[in-house]
């Protein structure tokens, strides 16, 4: 089968669908705000997922296709490459936000074009929900941050109190014209059923 950016459906969502997934982030450098200002900091560590936060991903996995959100996956030849999850909770002083609530590709497949692919596909998503922007809580490290302005994400105007305590970057990124572009009627999620 070819490589493919699927839908899941909440049977579809089990912890066997993680099994080749690396979630592994060697981290180096991040972005902290000190008094107002955005700064590069040295920072080291190691980013993994332990199987009791795989089980709990796949709960909150569930849980948003269970409310109405969108859960995308990207796969080669059946494998698991990469994931993506859209919230349908509209919030912001006009509800225009709707939450990019995970992004993550496997260790070994990043930088092949799949986190660009997915964020394409939930902007797709985010759309059809009536959001005006996607909202992402991002990991504070060099590299995820790069990889987000270059999708042309800045700073959120407008931050959630619950999301930006939790110490990541507060993001969004207008859905625009061009988002809906990107996606023409030849390009929609494939159903795996």
């Amino acid at each position: 089968m070819e490589d493919a950016i699927r839908l899941l459906s909440e049977p579809q969502i089990t912890r066997e669908l993680f099994r080749y997934f690396n979630r592994r982030q060697e981290v180096t450098k991040c972005w902290r705000k000190d008094q107002g200002i955005w700064m590069l900091k040295e920072e080291h560590f190691v980013e993994d997922w332990s199987e009791a936060q795989y089980q709990f991903l796949v709960e909150c996995l569930k849980n948003t296709v269970n409310t109405g959100g969108i859960v995308l996956g990207a796969f080669v030849q059946e494998k698991l490459m990469g994931f993506a999850s859209v919230e349908s909770r509209r919030f912001g002083s006009e509800r225009q936000y709707v939450q990019l609530s995970c992004i993550h590709v496997s260790c070994e497949s990043r930088g092949l074009g799949f986190g660009k692919k997915l964020f394409q596909y939930a902007s797709f998503g985010a759309r059809r929900l009536g959001a005006e922007k996607l909202y992402i809580s991002a990991h504070p490290a060099q590299e995820t941050q790069a990889f987000y302005h270059a999708l042309g994400c800045v700073e959120a105007g407008e931050y959630d109190g619950d999301l930006a305590s939790s110490g990541d970057c507060q993001l969004e990124c207008l859905l625009n014209q061009e988002s809906k572009r990107n996606m023409t009627d030849r390009e929609n999620i494939k159903r795996n059923v």
